[in-house]
């Protein structure tokens, strides 16, 4: 959906009580910003959605889908998760300020709100998501495949080449594969780390460290390693599964057992029951030949 005024930051406020949501609108109105405006959790979800917001203001005590909840669904959707979230609630306990931070969000305001206050923070924290914003515009506009961290290995925001390449490599909760995570760790801690090689839908992707963001978070630059056998044309040529292939290419580019079982989050054990029926399927006995079968293959694709 396009935005009604590209010139303009939009703003999506989320409350139960119409009182509010007039005092909000007319106050963000009046001082130039596009206002979107949702009823429940529910609501907020969809919009968010439909047309992602350049920050939201939402109110934690609603009915059904309350505002801790729905600010971790925003969190858990990478089209959402950059979105800045700004509570806003008459719950002034200190655990309740605590939930609202541990659910994603930036700030926490009380209520009754303070106009001036609030737009504040609101122009504070569009400011902070901007240069955000133009870091990964200028990285795509370069065409690099960049994904940004944090130390969990949580995915907080990625270019679309790299969004791409890692559609079906991330968990449920959004964070790089396990052997990812362990490799950027290591990479915090030791000068200087080797790259981090993964094969995600057919592509060899190589993982560097960039640099740490203004705000913590880790940046890694993602390339194609070029020249790198196909699993897929190791499944057509040999009539192997693709987990076969999978194991093949690995030991194609000269990987143990240990290394492909890491790579591909399976035991050593079974990376050597899969290489055993490549074996068989090639009519080979030793990895060398199955390695220099798999590179005859592909040498097409690695000038």
């Amino acid at each position: 959906m396009l935005r009604p005024d590209p010139l303009s930051d939009v703003v999506l406020i989320v409350d139960d009580a119409p009182e509010n949501l007039s005092i909000l609108h007319t106050l963000l109105d009046e001082s130039g910003y596009t206002v979107l405006v949702a009823t429940d959790g529910a609501g907020a979800l969809d919009r968010a959605r439909r047309l992602p917001p350049d920050l939201i203001l939402l109110d934690a005590v609603m009915p059904g889908l309350d505002g801790f909840e729905t600010c971790r669904r925003l969190k858990e959707d990478l089209e959402t998760r950059t979105i800045p979230v700004v509570f806003m609630t008459g719950l002034a306990e200190t655990e309740d300020i605590l939930k609202g931070f541990q659910a994603g969000g930036v700030d926490y305001i009380t209520k009754p709100i303070r106009p001036a206050e609030v737009m504040v923070r609101i122009a504070s924290h569009l400011r902070n998501s901007r240069l955000v914003a133009q870091t990964r515009a200028a990285m795509d506009a370069a065409g690099q495949a960049v994904v940004a961290v944090d130390l969990s290995g949580e995915v907080l925001w990625l270019t679309p080449l790299a969004q791409s390449w890692l559609r079906t490599s991330l968990d449920v909760d959004g964070r790089l594969p396990a052997t990812l995570c362990r490799w950027l760790n290591e990479a915090l801690e030791v000068a200087e780390v080797k790259p981090f090689e993964l094969l995600a839908q057919g592509e060899h992707l190589v993982f560097s460290r960039l640099r740490r963001g203004a705000h913590g978070e880790e940046l890694l630059l993602i390339q194609r390693k070029a020249g790198a056998p196909e699993p897929a044309a190791l499944m057509q040529a040999f009539r192997l599964t693709p987990r076969e292939a999978d194991v093949l290419y690995w030991a194609a580019l000269g990987k143990t057992n240990r290394d492909i079982a890491d790579i591909l989050g399976m035991s050593p054990r079974t990376a050597n029951k899969h290489l055993e029926h490549v074996f068989e399927k090639l009519g080979v006995e030793t990895r060398t030949a199955a390695a220099r079968m798999a590179l005859n293959v592909v040498a097409p694709t690695m000038q």
